[in-house]
């Protein structure tokens, strides 16, 4: 039992050794190199979608001030032309 344990100590303590230096090998480290390129690649794409994404939602928000404006004016007009219908019924 206690074998058991010693040996897979080592062979984990083994194991370990040999990741580190699979994981810093030259080839690893290119692969790791690509995969950051990729990494920046599709952050560049992200960021000119986020600003499309933003320069369109600023249209909309403008076309609808703009809607909300033009309603408003029609909505005192109509005010103001009840007034004066109101105003001139009441003279007659």
């Amino acid at each position: 039992m206690k074998l058991k344990g010693i040996g897979l100590f080592a062979l984990g303590t083994l194991f370990g050794l040999e990741g580190i230096k699979l994981l810093s090998s030259r080839d690893a480290k290119k692969i790791y190199a690509h995969c950051t390129a990729g990494v920046l690649r599709m952050k560049d794409c992200v960021l000119d979608q986020v600003t499309i994404l933003q320069e369109n939602c600023s249209d909309i928000y403008a076309e609808a001030k703009a809607i909300n404006e033009e309603r408003a004016c029609k909505e005192k007009e109509a005010e103001m032309s009840d007034e004066i219908s109101d105003a001139t019924e009441q003279d007659l």
